[in-house]
């Protein structure tokens, strides 16, 4: 069985629930602080390597835990809610105290491109005026791509794709220190490559939005007394 990215979510609640409170109900806030007591890094490891996604397993990794997760996550909530309202066009997830922003193909490059084009470079505009809003936040983008042609050579345009928004952002304004670049080729699909739709969705491009030591330490702080 492939698992699908909410298959993989729902395995998350669902584990945390179990180790923490059988009754327990839980907001999607709170999901950051649950998986952080329940043991955030090893979950992330097993869900990113269960479902496939690189993205997953990082940011149920990156967790804080507690009553600072709470925060973190309330944070995380309404930078998300501006995100997906703003970039009509990319998919918003909202994973234990972080974000997953996915722009796939008909967003950010055509076929075998790795340059970006005039609609990219609006919705990437939108995602920055955001970013700006929240500067205490890590940003990792990662570079993917579908099957087509050896892995190597899509391991090599996963990355000049990575590179080339990641830049970007720097452009704009957003701080190199925020950013982290990552490619990996056909290896981490979120979709079948069965169908020319499917492998376009795969040929994507992953932002991974992380709370950074200082708004880590400022949560700790909020919720010391």
């Amino acid at each position: 069985m492939k698992y699908t990215r909410n298959m993989a979510l729902g395995l998350v609640v669902l584990t945390t629930i179990a180790a923490l409170a059988p009754s327990c109900k839980m907001n999607k806030t709170r999901k950051g602080a649950a998986i952080g007591t329940g043991g955030g890094a090893v979950i992330g490891a097993v869900i990113g390597r269960a479902a496939g996604n690189t993205a997953l397993g990082a940011l149920i990794g990156a967790t804080v835990g507690g009553a600072a997760g709470a925060v973190i996550g309330n944070k995380m909530d309404k930078q998300a809610a501006e995100i997906e309202k703003s970039i009509p066009g990319a998919k918003v997830y909202r994973v234990g105290e972080g974000i997953i922003v996915e722009f796939n193909d008909n967003i950010m490059f055509g076929f075998d491109k790795s340059d970006l084009n005039v609609a990219s470079k609006v919705s990437l505009n939108n995602l920055v005026s955001i970013l700006n809003k929240y500067p205490d936040t890590d940003i990792e983008v990662q570079g993917h791509t579908d099957n087509v042609g050896t892995s190597s050579y899509n391991m090599n345009l996963s990355l000049r794709r990575a590179t080339a928004v990641s830049s970007y952002l720097s452009i704009q304004g957003i701080s190199n220190a925020r950013t982290s670049t990552k490619g990996y080729g056909e290896t981490a699909p979120n979709y079948s490559n069965d169908t020319e739709e499917s492998r376009a969705q795969n040929r994507r491009v992953e932002f991974l939005i992380t709370a950074n030591k200082a708004m880590q330490d400022a949560a700790k702080k909020e919720t010391a007394n």
